[in-house]
């Protein structure tokens, strides 16, 4: 059981909290007690509530902030709404709140996981007297610890045993790790103390703690992991509380941050699954981490993102997109944007632009030598580059070993007599012979060369002059009685399947330059369970 004491106030603001929340369904009113004739009739306004209790705590104006406000909760359902009403009844007895004509205004929340009451009451005493309030939070925890009948000294010491199964290795991760346990921790003249409740419970040597340290074995593929989890949560999440809370429902994880509450300068991760303490900044930045923002938001920054890329570096290809927007786990795949299992088309003129990009590189990628090269890789394939979009590409030389390999291939080819087709023999070695104006190229799609027959003095007649000579032979050989002549009765040509890569056809192009993976992560925290 946890009661936590909430902040005072001059108006009683709880009490609109509370009825707002009994309007949206998320709460009932579950006890209202002297509150005289109010309610007897017809149920109270909001405002009537408030009123009443403003006028209860004029019995003493001295008293600036009269709002009493405390919340009781248990873990889970273990115990009922009546039950935490009746411990409710007990802590406020002890605490001074349960005099003869004290107001008292409870509230059954139904909005978390855990079964929690709201109280509401005044500081001021039905004879007009301040409520003692010294040292209440100490007090507080040791009446729950006595209602609850739980020897606190004993608690620690499981707490402590506990500790050492962790993996931490600061004094930092220490006390990150008592935090998530309810503890404070502060060091003070080479000693560690240890408060809860408001007390100091314990004081520790500082190397007590130091023989404890040990580096927590982390893989490659867990901070992965814990990455894209941090970032799909993040995105679900309207604030740093929320994705704290969903951590540690979901997966056991408690987050806890240092520094101010809604600037802080560092956080910590716990994972009590696998006892590990975990620097977070190692995992995903801080500020990325509180870059809280909705999935569409996220997309326009990307893009945003990509257009600049784009205008820094016309030029950009596909794959060097991928590789820039593997910081923010999104990719592109069928001209989709993709991000953490959210996806839309891509902007048109940036998709155009990139493909001609890819083209580009794929052209590029063959080291043409001269414009007549270019060109005609330029024209080979359905994705075809226009003229303006041509003087883009870079002229470059082959690579020398693959060249030299590629011309001795050609050259052996050329000279084998056995060989009945040579353009066909060629094309078994992935050689695609093509004519540009007078010139007659072969482009090896496999080794990316483009070889301008022509210009190194091969037999260009040979590839034709030798096919027709077999061909000849073939029709001067007597024909079998059993089977028609070979040439009244030509067998149907067979058209050989190109090469994968080959004529650079639109899905070879979304095989080579597709930006992206097959993560899939919507299954992060399913198929990848956190609990082991």
């Amino acid at each position: 059981m946890i009661a936590t004491i909430l902040p005072g106030s001059t108006n009683f603001h709880a009490v609109g909290y509370n009825e707002h929340k009994v309007s949206t369904g998320s709460a009932r009113r579950i006890e209202m007690k002297n509150f005289g004739a109010l309610g007897m009739l017809e149920p109270p306004t909001p405002g009537e509530l408030t009123s009443f209790l403003q006028g209860y705590s004029d019995r003493n104006k001295r008293i600036t902030k009269a709002q009493f406000h405390v919340a009781f909760s248990c873990k889970g359902h273990e115990m009922s709404e009546a039950e935490i009403l009746e411990f409710a009844h007990e802590w406020l007895r002890e605490m001074g709140y349960m005099n003869p004509g004290q107001p008292i205004l409870a509230y059954a929340h139904s909005d978390t996981e855990n079964t929690h009451i709201h109280v509401i009451t005044s500081r001021v005493a039905p004879e007009g007297r301040k409520i003692e309030h010294d040292h209440e939070r100490r007090r507080s925890q040791e009446i729950v610890d006595r209602l609850m009948k739980m020897n606190r000294e004993e608690k620690i010491d499981k707490d402590l045993e506990s500790v050492r199964k962790y993996s931490f290795n600061s004094m930092a991760q220490f006390k990150a790790l008592l935090n998530s346990m309810g503890y404070e921790v502060y060091v003070k003249d080479d000693n560690v103390y240890l408060k809860f409740g408001g007390r100091i419970r314990r004081k520790l040597d500082t190397s007590e703690i130091e023989n404890l340290f040990k580096s927590p074995e982390l893989s490659k593929e867990r901070k992965k992991q814990l990455r894209m989890i941090l970032c799909k949560y993040r995105d679900q999440s309207a604030d740093k509380e929320i994705l704290t809370k969903t951590m540690k429902e979901k997966f056991g994880i408690d987050m806890v941050f240092f520094g101010r509450k809604d600037h802080p300068f560092g956080y910590i991760l716990i994972d009590h699954n696998d006892k590990r303490v975990i620097h977070g900044n190692r995992i995903l930045a801080l500020d990325r981490l509180m870059d809280f923002a909705t999935p569409e938001q996220r997309l326009n920054r990307i893009e945003s993102y990509i257009e600049n890329l784009l205008k820094e570096t016309p030029t950009l290809s596909g794959s060097d997109i991928h590789e820039a927007l593997f910081r923010y786990h999104a990719w592109i795949k069928k001209g989709e944007l993709h991000y953490n299992g959210t996806s839309r088309p891509l902007n048109p003129e940036l998709l155009k632009i990139m493909e001609r990009n890819n083209r580009i590189g794929w052209i590029e990628s063959f080291n043409p030598q001269s414009e007549a090269e270019r060109d005609l890789l330029c024209e080979t394939g359905t994705n075809r580059l226009e003229g303006e979009i041509r003087e883009h590409i870079k002229l470059g030389k082959p690579s020398e070993p693959k060249y030299s390999e590629a011309l001795t291939t050609l050259k052996e080819i050329a000279e084998d007599m056995s060989i009945a087709s040579i353009r066909y023999a060629l094309f078994k070695q992935g050689f695609v012979i093509r004519q540009q104006g007078e010139e007659t190229f072969a482009i090896d799609f496999s080794n990316r060369l483009i070889i301008n027959l022509s210009s190194i003095g091969y037999d260009i007649d040979a590839i034709q002059r030798q096919h027709m000579e077999i061909r000849q032979q073939l029709m001067k050989k007597p024909q079998s009685p059993s089977r028609p002549a070979a040439i009244d009765n030509p067998p149907k040509k067979r058209i050989p399947k190109s090469p994968r890569d080959a004529g650079g056809g639109s899905s070879y192009q979304n095989r080579e330059w597709e930006v992206g993976g097959n993560t899939n992560y919507d299954d992060i925290d399913s198929q990848y369970g956190m609990k082991r």
